[in-house]
């Protein structure tokens, strides 16, 4: 690997990994020494990547608009053009239109040859069937994740019993048929798994789980995983 490649290398790593990154780790994923990862550093900080952070404390990546942009591998362009896709024919429509919109915007930066990869990509998405459509405004789960805020939903199980429950929304699954919510349950003091076709209301509250989320999910899904292992 050239010089140049590994210093974009270590780039995407700082600007991909969760800040702050140490140098033993960058240095474990690019297969050098830390003092190969110390002087790289320097030398795109000397180029001009606003790179905060020290040695025993680890860096993060400042975005800076004077940086080049970056490029893409076509089978990079590929990837992103399938998965933007797939979000375009699973999502709700917002997340669908800005599936769409995020294409066009990643799609202009690329130069004349890598646009013409994007338009004539390989990797085609087609469904054979219509996934289950959620009548629940995804939107406002969407932001009660985000910004870490309870949802009072009302829930409806597969034989139609009716529920009012207060929730702690973790993550949102996009599955084959249908889309399911990984949640806390405040009325059963336990995780569970919500269909999001069968929520009939959600409604904002004022509590906030801030910054419970990410524990709780990677909870979630250790124990899913175990009862996954366990069948």
């Amino acid at each position: 690997m050239s010089k140049s490649d590994r210093l974009f290398r270590l780039l995407h790593l700082i600007r991909g990994l969760t800040p702050p990154v140490t140098a033993a780790r960058l240095a474990g994923a690019m297969e050098v020494s830390e003092r190969t990862i110390y002087r790289d550093i320097d030398a795109l900080r000397a180029a001009g990547a606003r790179i905060e952070g020290e040695a025993g404390v680890g860096y993060t990546m400042t975005e800076d608009p004077a940086l080049p942009p970056q490029t893409f591998t076509q089978l990079e362009i590929e990837a992103l053009v399938m998965g933007l896709s797939e979000v375009q024919s699973r999502g709700d429509a917002a997340l669908s239109e800005a599936a769409a919109d995020a294409l066009i915007k990643i799609t202009a930066t690329l130069n004349e040859r890598q646009q013409r990869q994007a338009a004539h990509a390989v990797n085609l998405v087609h469904r054979f069937y219509e996934p289950e459509v959620p009548q629940v405004d995804m939107t406002v789960l969407r932001e009660a994740t985000w910004t870490e805020t309870a949802l009072d939903i009302s829930y409806s199980d597969a034989e139609g019993r009716r529920s009012e429950r207060r929730i702690y929304p973790l993550a949102i699954v996009y599955l084959d048929h249908r889309v399911m919510i990984l949640a806390w349950c405040c009325l059963r003091h336990d995780f569970r798994k919500f269909i999001a076709d069968r929520i009939v209301e959600a409604r904002r509250t004022d509590e906030s789980f801030r910054p419970r989320r990410v524990p709780l999910l990677r909870d979630h899904i250790a124990q899913l995983k175990a009862q996954g292992k366990s069948r």
